[in-house]
């Protein structure tokens, strides 16, 4: 990437960084090309690429035209990344393909915009023209971003630039600050080999490469490090994926043979210490279906055997009934259970819903009316360890799942990804789920309704995985561990200083020049 950008012909690189349309379309494609670098794909390099085109794009323009070359990056990347979500908009929310196309198109455009707004603060506030200074200052307002997305109205943390380097040597450094210390790393690692202000003086760019080789060697060795160790014996475990179609999930007349099919593949198979069901694979509130999991939860555990549930949960309170997505471990007493924290706009709630709800059939989707569960749940309670409960879109959350994981011993998340259809939404989803492991450095544990199902050891390696689509067990075992990560234990604070840090010497240092 550097020799000019791969050697790029002077004449396109010129037009990169300038303002014209030309610019935008590379900016665009350039966008797309990070898509390549994560699940299903895992062409990584691209990833480094991709940002490497954006950052010399932006080192010419002015305020308002880095603004636009940032919501065309942002285009290329979240149209071709996220286009999944039309699936769940038109075939499950029964929108009309022009209609579901406006409304993935908005939140594509939104998320966009945040891209434009750090392109501009970057090129307004921090871009001094030293090559070094931009590099390391472009790295930290990029996590600053995806941080600040992880969050913002209640958060889209998707496609993190560091979850492209899940099976590269970088990922040694996770258990140390997590995907978002991975992405600081690339993205640094990246402006620093397409800066031939650097690479033209050997001396800066022997420092430079020096820099960029102690980021991967340092993460190799880090893979050698045992941040957490072994706590009693392996779990063997038994995780059913059955497969039932997203159009009959809900349905009343199929609930009868939902049950029946969950209850005869669990019997047809041996003995094991859990039985893991996906969530709200019991899809009848749990005020009129505990004697049903009470019953299975007995059958097994006479052969020494613990269930594991996804189902509604339903309670009632002072301001009337509430409805929680849970997770909830059979016969236990006292009741050991995990509501929900984290859900999905439009999909487990409806935000304004007082004006929304019943516009269009996506606004009134089969249970999506759940409350928020509380915080500081205790972690589930099942043969004799503790379980961080993530259920779905909670895998996703860096700190969220970090807080979770710290109280435990293992991991697991059910999930239903028959939203999306047979796009790369649900692998994606995956890949977010091996870095959770890899954070922890714990085993997980993922049941889901079609795929993918899988165990995952604590280097995010998958041992075992049922396919898509496919109606079948996965038999396997994991072991619980003990110990803390740096992850862990501090989560993403050390690195938020450190950014908000070079930020505000980078901003202050240019606000100097400027005076003079």
């Amino acid at each position: 990437m550097s020799l000019r950008l791969a050697l790029l012909p002077r004449a396109l690189l010129a037009r990169l960084r300038g303002p014209g349309l030309t610019g935008h379309l590379i900016a665009v494609a350039a966008g797309a090309l990070s898509t390549l670098a994560f699940a299903p794909y895992n062409l990584w390099p691209f990833a480094l690429l991709s940002i490497a085109l954006l950052y010399q794009s932006l080192l010419q323009l002015d305020g308002r035209q880095a603004a636009l070359r940032g919501l065309a990056w942002g285009l290329g990347l979240f149209v071709s990344g996220v286009s999944w979500i039309y699936i769940s908009i038109h075939l499950h929310g029964n929108a009309s393909p022009l209609l579901a196309g406006f409304l993935t198109g908005g939140l594509e455009f939104g998320l966009s915009l945040l891209i434009a707004l750090w392109a501009w603060v970057w090129v307004r506030f921090l871009r001094s023209g030293n090559a070094w200074s931009d590099s390391l200052s472009f790295a930290a307002i990029w996590v600053v971003q995806e941080m600040f997305r992880g969050w913002f109205l209640t958060g889209f943390p998707w496609l993190y630039q560091g979850y492209a380097y899940t099976h590269t040597w970088l990922s040694g450094w996770a258990p140390l600050g997590g995907v978002w210390l991975l992405g600081a790393l690339a993205v640094c690692s990246a402006c620093l080999l397409s800066e031939w202000r650097l690479l033209r003086r050997p001396a800066q760019a022997g420092m430079a490469l020096l820099l960029i080789a102690s980021f991967w060697l340092g993460g190799l060795a880090l893979q050698q490090v045992n941040w957490t160790q072994p706590k009693g014996e392996p779990l063997s475990v038994n995780l059913v994926q059955a497969n039932i179609e997203q159009s009959l999930k809900w349905d009343p007349d199929y609930i009868t043979h939902t049950l029946s099919l969950y209850r005869d593949l669990t019997y047809a198979q041996p003995a094991t210490d859990l039985v893991v069901w996906p969530e709200t694979a019991v899809p009848v509130l749990q005020s009129q279906s505990q004697y049903f999991v009470d019953g299975i939860a007995a059958n097994l555990a006479e052969r020494g055997s613990t269930l594991i549930t996804g189902i509604p949960v339903d309670e009632m309170d002072p301001e009337g009934l509430r409805i929680y997505n849970g997770i909830t471990v059979g016969g236990s007493q006292p009741q050991s259970q995990y509501l929900k924290q984290k859900l999905v706009p439009f999909g487990e709630y409806v935000p304004l819903e007082a004006l929304l709800r019943g516009l269009i059939d996506f606004f009134n989707l089969p249970m999506s009316s759940f409350s928020r569960g509380p915080a500081d749940q205790p972690p589930l309670l099942a043969a004799g360890y503790r379980l961080a409960p993530l259920i779905c879109y909670e895998a996703v959350y860096p700190d969220f799942a970090a807080k979770q994981a710290a109280q435990s011993d293992l991991l697991i998340t059910i999930s239903n990804d028959s939203w999306f259809g047979r796009s790369i939404g649900p692998l994606q989803h995956l890949q977010m789920a091996q870095m959770r492991a890899i954070e922890a450095q714990r085993w997980m544990i993922r049941a889901t309704n079609n795929g993918v199902t899988a165990l995952i050891d604590p280097h995010g390696a998958i041992r075992a995985r049922i396919p898509q689509f496919q109606q079948e067990v996965l038999i396997g075992e994991v072991q619980p561990m003990q110990g803390l990560t740096p992850y862990l234990r501090w989560r993403s604070a050390p690195l938020g200083l450190v950014t908000v840090s070079v930020l505000l010497i980078v901003a202050l240092r240019r606000r100097r020049q400027n005076a003079r």
